[in-house]
């Protein structure tokens, strides 16, 4: 949000703020949503570049087209490790991992 905007809703009695300040979540739990959020992506990424539908990939990891719509949105009854493991089945690495779960600063 630009700052003029910002200046103008304030004036007018908004309070502007961050998902991390509104959910009052700790720096680790932000860091936390933020990994798990880039691993759904990154899923979906690789899921399509390979031209892989859900159900097709539902069948490779032995689960159903439902659990992988909910992994790809990061439901939050998927775990992390099931992410891993299904982007492990896609044919990425261990240094794919490791770029796909760098933090913004």
């Amino acid at each position: 949000m630009d700052r003029d905007k910002r200046k103008k809703l304030e004036a007018k009695g908004w309070k502007v703020g961050n998902v991390q300040e509104f959910l009052g979540l700790s720096p680790e739990e932000m860091a936390y949503i933020e990994i798990k959020q880039s691993l759904a992506n990154q899923l979906r990424k690789l899921r399509e570049e390979k031209k892989i539908t859900q159900t097709a990939l539902a069948k490779l990891l032995e689960s159903s087209q439902s659990r992988i719509a909910k992994m790809e949105a990061c439901d939050p009854s998927v775990s992390i490790d099931l992410l891993i493991k299904s982007l492990l089945a896609l044919g990425s690495t261990k240094g794919d991992l490791s770029k796909f779960v760098k933090l913004s600063s």
